[in-house]
């Protein structure tokens, strides 16, 4: 496609339209990476600040996404996230056929802050485990968990977690067999500039967190966790 530049159409808007039908009709399929803004200036002859508007309309559009450091792609289907009794990350995304994967980022023995010790019933200073993660769906990172255990029940957890990769087959080492979500409080506000790097999105973009707490059959807290969403990759579905 060559640029009209005698039609009345800014060119900022043909580069625009041109990107969006190659979207629409498959040529740019859902997550693929649009070329640089310096590709685009150089391939219709303009200058990048041209092509950074073309671009800045279709992210107002929620046609494309700009990941930091990475470039812009084109925006996926909103994941159906499902908030339940029972909810599993890995589960969620295998029931909607994509490919799930979770990264051990970070892990620790802390003292107990006053919100952990009363989501967990310890007392405040009393050392959980703290495992940190980053949750992917098709390579996708689209949450950041921080979920705290406690030590004196489940000593060692984070070395099995490393070994199994699933919180649900770590608890199975201390007898825990199943849990259940007791209580999710659902927020949202804009990320840190450490949320926002990890996971691959502008500060200006809010998060969706939740602070969850899960019990075991006997009904005692087992973990109480903290995560925050991409909001502009996913979307809550509460089952009742």
């Amino acid at each position: 496609m060559e640029l009209q530049r005698r039609n009345g159409v800014a060119l900022w808007r043909q580069i625009r339209d041109w990107l969006e039908y190659r979207i629409k009709e498959g040529e740019l399929a859902p997550g693929s990476r649009l070329p640089t803004e310096q590709e685009l200036a150089e391939r219709f002859g303009v200058n990048r600040h041209t092509v950074r508007r073309a671009l800045s309309l279709l992210a107002d559009d929620d046609m494309i996404r700009t990941e930091q450091g990475s470039g812009s792609f084109v925006r996926e289907k909103v994941i159906d996230y499902a908030v339940g009794a029972r909810t599993r990350f890995h589960e969620n995304l295998l029931r909607q056929e994509r490919k799930p994967r979770g990264e051990l980022i970070s892990s620790g023995i802390i003292p107990a802050t006053t919100e952990v010790a009363q989501a967990l019933e310890l007392d405040k200073g009393e050392t959980v485990i703290l495992l940190e993660t980053v949750g992917e769906a098709d390579g996708i990172r689209i949450c950041l968990a921080s979920a705290h255990f406690p030590q004196s029940r489940f000593p060692g957890l984070d070395e099995h977690f490393r070994r199994t990769g699933s919180v649900t087959l770590a608890l199975r080492e201390y007898g825990v067999t199943d849990y259940r979500r007791k209580t999710t409080h659902i927020s949202s506000r804009m990320p840190t500039a450490r949320e926002a790097r990890v996971l691959h999105q502008p500060r200006n973009r809010p998060v969706l967190v939740t602070e969850s707490v899960n019990v075991d059959p006997r009904d005692w807290p087992i973990e109480f966790c903290e995560t925050r969403f991409a909001s502009e990759r996913v979307q809550f579905v509460i089952e009742t």
